[in-house]
């Protein structure tokens, strides 16, 4: 046994000398694909090249820039502020106490023209301090419940606002049971002035979210009202103050709009405006606007687009402007862009 291990263990030993293939080195098969050395820009940054980017960028920037904010300043809007103006006197040191009695609430406020502005315009009101976007704010609703009337019980996603006296809510939930309420009234020359609330919602919002079978039902029916009340012969898809006002606002100052005045209004002309003062923003310090406005073509009034825009392109001419001093006065000799990687050939290639 001891003479067989030697001899087979040497014939193996030479026959897997003889038999392993050549051992295969782990470098890949050169290609220009694989060692990235196909054709690019490979743009060199020299002073030249970097002072024109900036100047590029802030002779497209600034025009912009002065066009946004002078189509923003076009903008004519008229904001009155009334929270506290249309709360009695003897009021004044309890709002909440006046705000949630039956006292008369109707206010009167005059409204100056200050430009020449131009139809539609666009009715708001403003709400500060409101956080619509509170998580348990924004969840408390049923959409498959304002989208089809056979959910109309689908109210599993709404407390506490669910259901009033065993029966379920609709629409339920308490983005609408806080529906704004305050009304206005205006008048001009002794006229009254309307105000269209036609198709003051989003389109997609009344055609898909909103259902043309789904009738209001024991809504604000309970104690405690927290804000305006539907017409339960109406549809929710024509109930267009509760669909723009489902749509929960992101920030804690938003505006939302109330209706539209199709008609010209002149400098110096006095509006009256005869408002309800119901909505309680006491409760939280909150605050209450009216807002007559007229848009652009850009849209409403945003001075924030067109300074974005001048602040970027000035900070570019600014620093074109540096590097074109530091360039004439204290010139920097280039070095010689052939000895750069990418423009040497690859060696045994």
């Amino acid at each position: 046994m001891s003479s067989y291990t030697p001899s087979s263990s040497a014939g193996g030993v030479g026959s897997a000398d003889s038999a392993a293939p050549r051992r295969n080195s782990k470098r890949p098969k050169y290609s220009k694909f694989t060692q990235q050395e196909l054709p690019a820009c490979k743009p060199i940054l020299t002073p030249r090249w970097v002072i024109s980017a900036f100047m590029l960028v802030s002779i497209v920037f600034i025009p912009i820039g002065v066009v946004s904010l002078l189509a923003s300043r076009d903008v004519v809007e008229i904001i009155d502020r009334y929270e506290t103006e249309c709360v009695p006197q003897n009021f004044r040191n309890n709002r909440v106490s006046f705000i949630q009695s039956d006292a008369n609430k109707t206010c009167t406020r005059r409204l100056t023209v200050t430009k020449h502005m131009k139809q539609p315009i666009y009715v708001y009101y403003q709400l500060d301090n409101f956080y619509q976007n509170h998580r348990r704010y924004v969840k408390s609703r049923s959409d498959s419940q304002l989208r089809d009337n056979s959910s109309w019980n689908d109210v599993s996603s709404c407390k506490p606002e669910d259901d009033s006296n065993g029966l379920p809510i609709v629409p339920c939930g308490l983005i609408a049971w806080s529906l704004f309420n305050d009304t206005y009234n205006f008048s001009l020359n002794n006229q009254q002035l309307a105000v269209n609330k036609r198709e003051i919602s989003w389109k997609s919002d009344r055609d898909h979210k909103f259902g043309n079978d789904v009738l209001p039902r024991n809504f604000q029916n309970g104690t405690l009202k927290g804000g305006k009340s539907l017409d339960p012969t109406v549809p929710l898809s024509q109930q267009e103050d509760l669909i723009v006002w489902m749509r929960t606002a992101a920030l804690p100052t938003f505006r939302k709009l109330y209706g539209k005045i199709e008609r010209d209004l002149q400098p110096n002309e006095v509006i009256h405006v005869t408002l309800e003062n119901n909505y309680n923003t006491y409760s939280f310090n909150g605050k209450k606007k009216l807002v007559l406005s007229t848009t652009s073509w850009l849209g409403g009034k945003n001075d924030f687009l067109g300074i974005a825009y001048l602040t970027i392109g000035g900070l570019c001419f600014f620093l074109a402007l540096s590097f074109t001093v530091v360039y004439l006065v204290k010139p920097r000799r280039l070095g010689d862009p052939s000895y750069l990687s990418w423009n040497r050939n690859p060696g045994g290639h």
